[in-house]
């Protein structure tokens, strides 16, 4: 019998802390899968911030390092103009680059740094218990949003992709989703031409991956995935948003 399906080098036997339904694991995988496509594996560095990612360490069989929350985009600048010739990236979720690390992914970007961000969008805090992210949806609750989002007292969600388009140092950004297996292939064809990117040194990309939490949500993980497809999709369109060739 042929063997047709195994773990990535890049990926250790690690036993998964995530909870059941989670994209995380996913995603994971999907930049292992990657990296040994790429054969960059002995030159890749990863960016780990706070949240649920926090111990992601533990399951790339690649250099990770961490940094505080929010400063991965300013942690992998350093490390990239110290050792250019290293494949740098980060990997963050919504409330490190839209909240607390706002200034840092907008300043980086703008500086068009030669560096990969791997954004996870699953419009909540995760790792706190589910208060309301800048990605949360109007309407949707959350610890902090009891009755819903309200753009009156709350604000709007901030559509990443769309805010980093308009600065010139920006050379790639998609958004793809992990709600489907076409979906998902998709997301991995992204992330491939992101780091492909900085490997012929064409500058800043970043690839933000619509991602389930199922309990923050207080859904199944299948009905998390319905989740994704009738309200996060419609709001979040999926597609390539900025693409300089």
């Amino acid at each position: 019998m042929k063997k047709i399906f195994k773990r990535p080098k890049s990926l250790t036997p690690e036993k998964t802390i995530y909870c059941s339904g989670c994209g995380h694991g996913i995603a994971h995988r999907l930049i292992a899968e990657v990296v040994d496509e790429l054969k960059i594996r002995e030159k890749i560095i990863g960016v780990a911030p706070v949240g649920c990612a926090v111990l992601a360490y533990d399951y790339w069989n690649f250099d990770v390092t961490e940094a505080a929350h929010g400063r991965p985009p300013a942690v992998a600048t350093g490390i990239k103009r110290v050792r250019p010739n290293r494949i740098v990236f980060t990997y963050q979720g919504d409330g490190d680059i839209a909240a607390i690390g706002t200034a840092e992914i907008i300043h980086a970007a703008n500086r068009g740094e030669n560096i990969t961000v791997i954004f996870i969008n699953n419009a909540v805090y995760g790792m706190t218990k589910g208060q309301m992210a800048p990605t949360t949806l109007l309407g949707q609750k959350t610890t902090t949003t009891r009755e819903g989002r309200s753009p009156q007292l709350d604000g709007y969600p901030i559509k990443v992709c769309e805010l980093l388009a308009v600065l010139e140092g920006v050379t790639y950004l998609e958004r793809v989703a992990l709600d489907s297996v076409p979906h998902i292939l998709k997301a991995k064809q992204a992330i491939k031409k992101a780091f492909r990117n900085q490997v012929e040194k064409k500058g800043f990309s970043l690839v933000e991956l619509l991602s389930s939490c199922p309990t923050n949500w207080g859904l199944s993980p299948q009905e998390s995935l319905t989740w994704i497809k009738e309200k996060m999709i419609p709001f979040f369109p999926l597609g390539v948003i900025k693409d300089k060739g």
